[in-house]
Protein backbone atom coordinates (compact mmCIF):
# COMPACT_ATOMS: atom_id res chain seq x y z
CA UNK A 1 0.00 0.00 0.00
CA UNK A 2 1.26 3.47 -0.88
CA UNK A 3 -0.18 5.90 1.65
CA UNK A 4 1.30 8.84 -0.24
CA UNK A 5 1.56 9.38 -3.98
CA UNK A 6 3.14 12.11 -6.09
CA UNK A 7 0.59 14.25 -7.90
CA UNK A 8 0.86 17.37 -10.10
CA UNK A 9 0.33 19.42 -6.90
CA UNK A 10 2.83 17.50 -4.78
CA UNK A 11 2.59 14.71 -2.21
CA UNK A 12 -1.02 13.53 -1.86
CA UNK A 13 -2.65 11.30 0.73
CA UNK A 14 -5.82 9.92 -0.86
CA UNK A 15 -7.08 8.30 2.34
CA UNK A 16 -7.06 11.65 4.17
CA UNK A 17 -7.69 13.70 1.03
CA UNK A 18 -4.91 16.12 1.87
CA UNK A 19 -1.56 17.29 0.50
CA UNK A 20 1.76 17.75 2.27
CA UNK A 21 3.66 20.93 1.32
CA UNK A 22 1.69 21.28 -1.95
CA UNK A 23 3.12 23.16 -4.89
CA UNK A 24 -0.19 24.86 -5.73
CA UNK A 25 -3.35 25.84 -3.82
CA UNK A 26 -5.36 22.83 -2.58
CA UNK A 27 -8.40 22.36 -0.29
CA UNK A 28 -6.38 20.91 2.63
CA UNK A 29 -2.63 21.24 3.20
CA UNK A 30 -0.39 19.82 5.92
CA UNK A 31 2.69 22.04 6.17
CA UNK A 32 6.13 21.04 7.45
CA UNK A 33 7.35 24.63 7.90
CA UNK A 34 6.87 28.22 6.79
CA UNK A 35 9.55 28.65 4.12
CA UNK A 36 8.15 29.71 0.77
CA UNK A 37 9.05 26.47 -1.01
CA UNK A 38 6.92 24.50 1.47
CA UNK A 39 4.12 26.91 2.44
CA UNK A 40 1.98 27.68 -0.60
CA UNK A 41 -0.36 30.65 -0.56
CA UNK A 42 -4.05 30.22 -1.42
CA UNK A 43 -5.00 26.89 0.20
CA UNK A 44 -8.43 26.69 1.84
CA UNK A 45 -7.22 24.94 5.02
CA UNK A 46 -3.79 24.55 6.59
CA UNK A 47 -2.55 22.41 9.44
CA UNK A 48 0.82 23.32 11.01
CA UNK A 49 2.62 22.70 14.28
CA UNK A 50 1.54 24.93 17.17
CA UNK A 51 5.12 26.17 17.47
CA UNK A 52 5.04 27.21 13.81
CA UNK A 53 1.70 28.97 13.89
CA UNK A 54 3.15 32.46 14.40
CA UNK A 55 5.62 32.38 11.51
CA UNK A 56 3.02 30.68 9.29
CA UNK A 57 0.46 33.40 9.97
CA UNK A 58 3.08 36.07 9.28
CA UNK A 59 3.91 34.47 5.92
CA UNK A 60 0.34 33.67 4.85
CA UNK A 61 -1.16 37.08 5.56
CA UNK A 62 -4.70 37.13 4.14
CA UNK A 63 -4.62 33.36 3.61
CA UNK A 64 -4.17 32.61 7.30
CA UNK A 65 -7.92 32.47 8.01
CA UNK A 66 -7.99 28.75 7.27
CA UNK A 67 -4.97 27.92 9.44
CA UNK A 68 -5.12 25.47 12.37
CA UNK A 69 -2.30 24.12 14.51
CA UNK A 70 -1.51 21.09 16.64
CA UNK A 71 1.21 20.74 19.32
CA UNK A 72 4.15 18.46 18.66
CA UNK A 73 3.22 14.85 19.37
CA UNK A 74 -0.54 15.37 19.56
CA UNK A 75 -2.65 13.51 17.03
CA UNK A 76 -5.35 14.56 14.63
CA UNK A 77 -7.48 11.95 12.82
CA UNK A 78 -8.43 12.90 9.27
CA UNK A 79 -10.75 10.43 7.51
CA UNK A 80 -9.25 7.58 9.48
CA UNK A 81 -5.61 8.65 9.01
CA UNK A 82 -3.82 9.53 12.24
CA UNK A 83 -1.62 12.58 11.72
CA UNK A 84 0.97 14.06 14.08
CA UNK A 85 3.76 16.64 13.90
CA UNK A 86 7.25 16.06 15.34
CA UNK A 87 10.23 18.45 15.67
CA UNK A 88 12.47 18.73 12.61
CA UNK A 89 15.05 21.17 14.02
CA UNK A 90 15.11 23.25 10.81
CA UNK A 91 13.49 26.54 11.90
CA UNK A 92 10.93 27.62 14.50
CA UNK A 93 7.94 25.28 14.25
CA UNK A 94 9.44 23.04 11.57
CA UNK A 95 7.96 19.56 11.69
CA UNK A 96 8.19 16.06 10.38
CA UNK A 97 4.70 14.87 9.52
CA UNK A 98 3.76 11.33 10.56
CA UNK A 99 0.79 9.56 8.98
CA UNK A 100 -0.55 6.21 10.17
CA UNK A 101 -3.22 4.24 8.35
CA UNK A 102 -4.16 0.53 8.53
CA UNK A 103 -0.91 -0.37 10.27
CA UNK A 104 1.37 1.56 7.89
CA UNK A 105 3.43 4.52 9.14
CA UNK A 106 4.89 7.10 6.79
CA UNK A 107 6.95 10.14 7.81
CA UNK A 108 7.67 13.20 5.67
CA UNK A 109 10.79 14.98 6.93
CA UNK A 110 10.37 18.37 5.32
CA UNK A 111 13.69 20.19 5.81
CA UNK A 112 15.61 19.18 8.92
CA UNK A 113 18.88 19.35 10.79
CA UNK A 114 20.25 17.46 13.76
CA UNK A 115 22.73 20.14 14.91
CA UNK A 116 21.73 22.02 18.09
CA UNK A 117 19.92 25.31 17.61
CA UNK A 118 18.61 27.47 20.47
CA UNK A 119 15.98 29.04 18.24
CA UNK A 120 13.89 25.91 17.61
CA UNK A 121 12.98 22.51 19.04
CA UNK A 122 15.59 19.81 18.30
CA UNK A 123 15.02 17.11 15.68
CA UNK A 124 13.61 13.85 16.97
CA UNK A 125 13.77 10.48 15.16
CA UNK A 126 10.33 9.10 14.30
CA UNK A 127 10.08 5.37 13.63
CA UNK A 128 8.26 4.47 10.43
CA UNK A 129 7.96 2.02 7.56
CA UNK A 130 8.52 4.66 4.87
CA UNK A 131 10.57 7.82 5.28
CA UNK A 132 10.49 10.69 2.78
CA UNK A 133 13.68 12.68 3.29
CA UNK A 134 15.21 15.81 1.87
CA UNK A 135 18.77 15.57 0.51
CA UNK A 136 19.77 19.21 0.02
CA UNK A 137 23.38 18.43 0.91
CA UNK A 138 23.37 14.76 0.00
CA UNK A 139 27.01 14.45 -1.07
CA UNK A 140 29.96 13.15 1.00
CA UNK A 141 31.80 16.49 0.62
CA UNK A 142 29.24 18.19 2.85
CA UNK A 143 30.36 17.83 6.48
CA UNK A 144 29.66 20.71 8.83
CA UNK A 145 32.21 22.20 11.23
CA UNK A 146 31.10 22.58 14.83
CA UNK A 147 28.54 25.32 15.39
CA UNK A 148 30.67 26.89 18.13
CA UNK A 149 33.63 27.18 15.78
CA UNK A 150 31.47 28.86 13.14
CA UNK A 151 30.12 31.45 15.56
CA UNK A 152 33.59 32.06 16.96
CA UNK A 153 34.73 32.79 13.39
CA UNK A 154 31.75 35.07 12.71
CA UNK A 155 32.32 37.09 15.87
CA UNK A 156 36.07 37.34 15.22
CA UNK A 157 35.33 38.59 11.68
CA UNK A 158 32.86 41.15 13.02
CA UNK A 159 35.29 42.28 15.74
CA UNK A 160 38.09 42.79 13.20
CA UNK A 161 35.80 44.76 10.90
CA UNK A 162 34.68 46.93 13.85
CA UNK A 163 38.32 47.66 14.71
CA UNK A 164 38.92 48.65 11.09
CA UNK A 165 35.89 50.95 11.01
CA UNK A 166 34.04 48.73 8.54
CA UNK A 167 30.34 47.94 8.92
CA UNK A 168 29.74 44.17 8.75
CA UNK A 169 26.97 42.95 6.44
CA UNK A 170 25.99 39.38 7.32
CA UNK A 171 23.63 37.72 4.87
CA UNK A 172 21.23 34.93 5.87
CA UNK A 173 17.67 34.05 4.92
CA UNK A 174 15.11 36.21 6.70
CA UNK A 175 13.27 33.31 8.33
CA UNK A 176 15.30 30.81 10.34
CA UNK A 177 18.88 31.43 9.30
CA UNK A 178 18.83 35.09 10.34
CA UNK A 179 17.48 34.27 13.81
CA UNK A 180 20.04 31.50 14.28
CA UNK A 181 22.77 33.98 13.35
CA UNK A 182 21.42 36.59 15.75
CA UNK A 183 21.37 34.05 18.58
CA UNK A 184 25.09 33.37 18.05
CA UNK A 185 26.32 36.97 17.83
CA UNK A 186 28.27 38.65 20.64
CA UNK A 187 26.44 41.95 21.38
CA UNK A 188 29.47 43.31 23.26
CA UNK A 189 31.23 43.89 19.90
CA UNK A 190 28.80 46.54 18.68
CA UNK A 191 25.21 47.38 17.64
CA UNK A 192 23.13 44.73 15.84
CA UNK A 193 21.01 46.15 13.03
CA UNK A 194 18.48 44.26 10.95
CA UNK A 195 16.77 44.46 7.60
CA UNK A 196 12.99 44.91 7.85
CA UNK A 197 12.21 41.32 6.77
CA UNK A 198 14.62 39.98 9.39
CA UNK A 199 13.23 42.27 12.10
CA UNK A 200 9.63 41.20 11.43
CA UNK A 201 10.45 37.51 11.65
CA UNK A 202 12.66 38.04 14.69
CA UNK A 203 9.76 39.69 16.49
CA UNK A 204 7.62 36.62 15.75
CA UNK A 205 10.36 34.48 17.29
CA UNK A 206 10.37 36.72 20.37
CA UNK A 207 6.59 36.48 20.59
CA UNK A 208 7.02 32.69 20.52
CA UNK A 209 9.31 32.79 23.56
CA UNK A 210 12.65 32.48 21.75
CA UNK A 211 15.40 34.61 23.30
CA UNK A 212 17.04 37.02 20.87
CA UNK A 213 19.65 39.74 21.43
CA UNK A 214 18.57 43.36 21.24
CA UNK A 215 18.33 44.51 17.64
CA UNK A 216 17.47 47.75 15.87
CA UNK A 217 15.63 48.03 12.58
CA UNK A 218 18.34 49.45 10.34
CA UNK A 219 16.24 52.16 8.71
CA UNK A 220 15.07 53.39 12.12
CA UNK A 221 18.62 53.61 13.51
CA UNK A 222 20.05 57.11 13.72
CA UNK A 223 23.32 57.21 11.81
CA UNK A 224 26.16 57.75 14.26
CA UNK A 225 29.83 56.91 14.82
CA UNK A 226 28.62 53.69 16.47
CA UNK A 227 27.62 52.45 13.00
CA UNK A 228 31.26 51.73 12.27
CA UNK A 229 31.10 48.90 14.83
CA UNK A 230 27.73 47.58 13.71
CA UNK A 231 26.76 44.29 12.15
CA UNK A 232 23.76 44.29 9.83
CA UNK A 233 21.84 41.02 9.36
CA UNK A 234 19.97 41.01 6.07
CA UNK A 235 18.60 38.65 3.38
CA UNK A 236 21.07 37.63 0.63
CA UNK A 237 18.93 39.36 -1.99
CA UNK A 238 20.02 42.75 -0.62
CA UNK A 239 23.70 42.13 -1.47
CA UNK A 240 24.93 44.95 -3.72
CA UNK A 241 21.62 46.80 -3.54
CA UNK A 242 20.97 50.48 -2.86
CA UNK A 243 19.74 49.37 0.57
CA UNK A 244 23.10 47.80 1.41
CA UNK A 245 25.12 50.71 0.04
CA UNK A 246 23.56 53.11 2.54
CA UNK A 247 25.95 51.78 5.20
CA UNK A 248 29.03 53.20 3.50
CA UNK A 249 32.29 51.31 3.90
CA UNK A 250 31.37 47.67 4.50
CA UNK A 251 32.56 44.09 4.42
CA UNK A 252 30.08 41.37 3.54
CA UNK A 253 29.73 37.69 4.44
CA UNK A 254 27.25 34.96 3.60
CA UNK A 255 26.26 32.13 5.96
CA UNK A 256 25.20 28.95 4.18
CA UNK A 257 26.01 25.29 3.76
CA UNK A 258 27.13 26.13 0.23
CA UNK A 259 30.14 27.92 1.72
CA UNK A 260 31.60 24.46 2.37
CA UNK A 261 32.56 24.23 -1.32
CA UNK A 262 35.65 26.06 -2.49
CA UNK A 263 34.74 28.84 -4.89
CA UNK A 264 31.23 29.42 -3.54
CA UNK A 265 32.30 32.57 -1.70
CA UNK A 266 33.93 33.91 -4.85
CA UNK A 267 30.79 33.26 -6.87
CA UNK A 268 28.73 35.09 -4.26
CA UNK A 269 31.13 38.04 -4.45
CA UNK A 270 31.43 38.45 -0.66
CA UNK A 271 34.46 39.01 1.55
CA UNK A 272 33.85 36.01 3.80
CA UNK A 273 31.80 32.84 3.85
CA UNK A 274 30.69 30.85 6.89
CA UNK A 275 29.53 27.24 6.66
CA UNK A 276 26.28 27.25 8.59
CA UNK A 277 23.34 25.24 7.30
CA UNK A 278 19.87 24.50 8.58
CA UNK A 279 19.97 21.12 6.83
CA UNK A 280 21.74 17.86 7.67
CA UNK A 281 25.16 17.16 6.17
CA UNK A 282 26.06 13.81 4.59
CA UNK A 283 26.80 11.77 7.75
CA UNK A 284 23.91 13.36 9.65
CA UNK A 285 21.55 12.53 6.79
CA UNK A 286 22.54 8.87 6.76
CA UNK A 287 22.37 8.63 10.56
CA UNK A 288 18.93 10.26 10.61
CA UNK A 289 17.57 7.86 7.99
CA UNK A 290 18.94 4.92 9.97
CA UNK A 291 17.33 6.19 13.17
CA UNK A 292 13.85 5.98 11.61
CA UNK A 293 14.17 2.22 11.02
CA UNK A 294 12.47 2.73 7.65
CA UNK A 295 12.49 -0.13 5.15
CA UNK A 296 11.60 2.17 2.26
CA UNK A 297 13.05 5.64 1.66
CA UNK A 298 11.95 8.26 -0.84
CA UNK A 299 14.57 10.94 -1.44
CA UNK A 300 13.82 14.45 -2.69
CA UNK A 301 14.92 18.10 -2.73
CA UNK A 302 18.65 17.97 -3.49
CA UNK A 303 21.33 15.47 -4.48
CA UNK A 304 18.96 12.52 -4.66
CA UNK A 305 21.05 10.16 -6.82
CA UNK A 306 24.00 9.57 -4.47
CA UNK A 307 21.71 9.12 -1.47
CA UNK A 308 19.48 6.62 -3.28
CA UNK A 309 22.51 4.62 -4.46
CA UNK A 310 24.02 4.54 -0.95
CA UNK A 311 20.73 3.34 0.55
CA UNK A 312 20.31 0.64 -2.08
CA UNK A 313 23.84 -0.54 -1.37
CA UNK A 314 22.72 -0.99 2.25
CA UNK A 315 19.84 -3.20 1.14
CA UNK A 316 17.05 -0.63 1.53
CA UNK A 317 14.30 0.05 -0.97
CA UNK A 318 15.02 3.61 -2.14
CA UNK A 319 13.92 5.89 -4.94
CA UNK A 320 14.13 9.55 -5.90
CA UNK A 321 10.99 11.64 -6.24
CA UNK A 322 10.95 15.01 -8.00
CA UNK A 323 10.31 18.41 -6.47
CA UNK A 324 9.88 21.87 -7.92
CA UNK A 325 12.48 23.23 -5.53
CA UNK A 326 16.16 22.44 -5.01
CA UNK A 327 18.78 23.49 -2.48
CA UNK A 328 18.97 25.73 0.56
CA UNK A 329 16.62 28.59 -0.12
CA UNK A 330 13.58 30.45 1.07
CA UNK A 331 11.57 31.32 -2.04
CA UNK A 332 9.13 33.36 0.01
CA UNK A 333 11.82 35.76 1.21
CA UNK A 334 10.47 39.26 1.67
CA UNK A 335 12.96 42.01 0.96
Amino acid sequence: MSLLTLSPRGLYCAAADCYIDPWAPVPRALITHAHGDHLTWGCERYLVSAEGEGVSRERLGQWAAGLESVPYGDTRVINGVTVSFHPAGHILGSAQIRLEYQGEVWVVSGDYKTDPDPTCAPWEPVRCHTFITESTFGLPIYRWPSQQRVFDDINAWWSQNASDGQVSLLYGYALGKAQRLLAGLDPSIGPILTHGAVERMTQVYRDGGVRMPDTTYALAAAKSPAWARAIVVAPPSTDGSTWARRFGSTRAAFASGWMRVRGARRRRGVDAGFTLSDHVDWPQLLDAIGATGAERVWVTHGFTGPVVQWLRDQGLEAQAIPTRYEGERDDGEVT
